[in-house]
């Protein structure tokens, strides 16, 4: 039977026990309707708490808000040392929190409690104090001319922003998208994935006390059909920021493109990880197992199709066999575990259900492809061999514990292998010969390339895809361009 066996804090076991309001206008409030949702603990199934339900009502009056606050309130007033302030208070109160912080992550997310401790809480204040120092630092151009005109360009914020965030890393994909925006000076208007608003909710009341303004930021919880369709229809959001499946991408591109809003989108993938033959095979297979297990597989860059070369391929294969089946499986909030539930009954099923697809095309289950455990939303950590390129485990993203393992012969092979794929998010390369490893990266068709390593992610470093893994980038300097307009200015001198 699972267990808790990490000691609530105080503060959680208050704010499971209210009914959860949206934050809107600096206010905490319920819905128009009246709806509320629950939200579970994937790990018990039970419900954890009941959370009111954004309808479009409620999105326009948060638009509203937004956009007074961007027009006419005291952010659009404040200098840029004043924004960087405020984002520096936020991150630290965050730090303050993060016991708090990674409790909630644990329970509605089901991901371990020191992993959400270690990595996310961790890599959110990274993030939002990274993002205070550029509040300061976004400068335009003086552009030659001629003695008589001068020109020089200015940066200004877009203006109000949609942000839809998923249930995979609910802090820190938020501070990926609202750290750049509230940088430039944007205002927000923001729905937490269904599965997970807890953490984004209790953020609200560190924004609250960290003094930023009514308006600036504005929490939404709600249901994709109903409150992301009405933030990615509203014809007063000037853009939209997405981190989720390619499937609703599209979809918010072709709705975004009636009013011409800006997208940013950082869709799926299918993540090559190669294991050339020259590779140190110990390091190689410790990052082949990580880079798919790690959050349950629940991870947009997940690296669920391992290449190795064919000298080496039984060796991986029974090692990444061992260790997935001395995973420790369990609740989040149990210290022991190392590998938690996936986030909900819907996508345990989907999980399993390509496993079951897997066999029936042909592919042999080496390690786990079962469920694990009577209750909660387990899955065994699962090693597929005997796999061929055009196999739908092969091809589709999963967002599971779940990897396959392929041979191949020649570097060149392996290179178009890889990028057979109509995704282009990440990939991986382990070899000694640091050469080869740049030449491999340089024809990947991926956003990001690891080598002798993987899941490696930095404020600094700019994170986005090829292909139908998105549009735009996350992350570093390059996400400022997303949350900004450049006006060109002319000046008669004659």
């Amino acid at each position: 039977m699972l267990t808790t066996n990490i000691e609530l804090k105080p503060k959680v076991k208050a704010f499971l026990n209210e009914e959860i309001k949206m934050f809107i206008n600096g206010e905490f409030v319920p819905s128009i309707s009246g709806k509320t949702f629950e939200t579970y603990n994937p790990a018990t199934e039970d419900v954890l708490a009941v959370v009111c339900e954004a309808q479009e009502e409620d999105i326009d009056i948060a638009v509203k808000a937004a956009r007074f606050a961007f027009e006419s309130g005291p952010w659009a007033e404040m200098t840029t040392a004043e924004r960087a302030h405020l984002i520096y208070k936020l991150a630290d109160l965050i730090e303050e929190h993060r016991e708090e912080l990674a409790q909630l992550e644990a329970l509605d997310n089901g991901k371990p409690y020191q992993v959400a401790l270690d990595d996310d809480i961790s890599a959110t204040v990274e993030n939002y104090r990274y993002y205070a120092g550029w509040a300061t630092k976004i400068i335009g151009q003086t552009i030659p001319i001629s003695k008589d005109y001068l020109n020089y360009t200015r940066h200004e914020p877009v203006g109000v922003v949609g942000q839809i965030i998923p249930w995979n890393f609910p802090l820190v994909m938020s501070s990926w998208k609202m750290g750049a925006a509230l940088a430039t000076g944007c205002t927000i208007v923001l729905k937490p994935a269904e599965q997970t608003p807890l953490s984004l909710l209790y953020t609200a009341k560190l924004f609250k006390e960290a003094g930023f303004p009514n308006g600036v930021v504005n929490f939404v919880p709600g249901f994709g059909q109903e409150a992301g369709s009405a933030i990615v229809n509203h014809h007063d959001i000037d853009k939209v920021a997405f981190t989720g499946s390619t499937v609703t991408g599209k979809y918010i591109m072709r709705q975004s493109a009636e009013t011409i809003k800006h997208v940013t989108l950082e869709l799926g993938g299918k993540s090559p990880n190669i294991i050339l033959e020259d590779a140190d095979l110990e390091e190689a297979i410790n990052g082949a197992f990580q880079g798919i297990m790690y959050n349950h597989g629940q991870n947009c860059s997940a690296g669920s199709r391992v290449f190795v070369h064919r000298k080496h391929y039984e060796t991986v294969v029974n090692e990444l066999v061992k260790m997935a089946n001395e995973v420790k499986l369990g609740a989040g909030m149990e210290a022991e575990t190392e590998m938690g539930p996936l986030v909900s009954k819907k996508q345990q099923e989907r999980v399993l259900n390509y496993i079951e697809q897997g066999k029936a095309e042909g592919a042999t289950v080496a390690a786990g492809g079962e469920r694990a455990f009577e209750k909660g939303y387990f899955v065994q950590p699962t090693v597929f061999t005997n796999v061929t390129d055009d196999m739908t485990i092969v091809k589709e993203e999963i967002f599971g514990p779940v990897v396959v393992v392929l041979p191949f012969d020649s570097t060149e092979e392996v290179i178009e292998r890889a990028n057979r794929s109509s995704y282009g998010l990440a990939a991986g390369v382990w070899t000694q010969n640091i050469k080869t490893g740049h030449q491999v990266a340089n024809k990947l068709k991926a956003g990001t390339v690891w080598i002798n390593d993987y899941n490696l992610e930095n404020a600094a470093a700019p994170f986005g895809g090829y292909k139908q893994s998105g549009v735009g980038r996350e992350l570093g300097s390059y996400a400022l361009d997303n949350y900004t307009e450049v006006k060109s200015v002319w000046v008669n001198i004659k």
